[in-house]
């Protein structure tokens, strides 16, 4: 009795445990999904209008993604958020000083 149990238990596992089938795609799709991306459009409508999963889509980016064309406008605008920076820091301190000018009239 307890042997039959033991058999079906057996047999179920090993129809489980067959292997997986994983998707490969070639280098094309890959590299136009990543264009998709650099349009403009999430990375989950991508995935999703494409059909493949997220992670897929982050992996690729890093890999066949122009990187050279996101650093350079980041740069500029660190330069120019720099240099922002440094002229409200100013206006500030005048505007402390003045406060503490006025303040001692009074």
């Amino acid at each position: 009795m307890w042997t039959q149990k033991i058999v079906k238990f057996v047999s179920k596992m090993q129809k489980k445990s067959t292997p997986r089938k994983y998707r490969s795609y070639d280098t094309e799709f890959k590299k136009n999904a990543v264009k998709l991306l650099e349009s403009g459009r999430s990375v989950s409508s991508v995935a999703e209008s494409l059909g493949i999963i997220e992670k897929n889509l982050y992996e690729w980016r890093k890999k066949y993604g122009d990187s050279s064309a996101h650093s350079l406008p980041l740069q500029e605008k660190v330069r120019s958020l720099e240099k922002e920076l440094k002229i409200v820091k100013q206006e500030r301190d005048i505007l402390k000083k003045a406060l503490s000018i006025f303040s001692r009239q009074i």
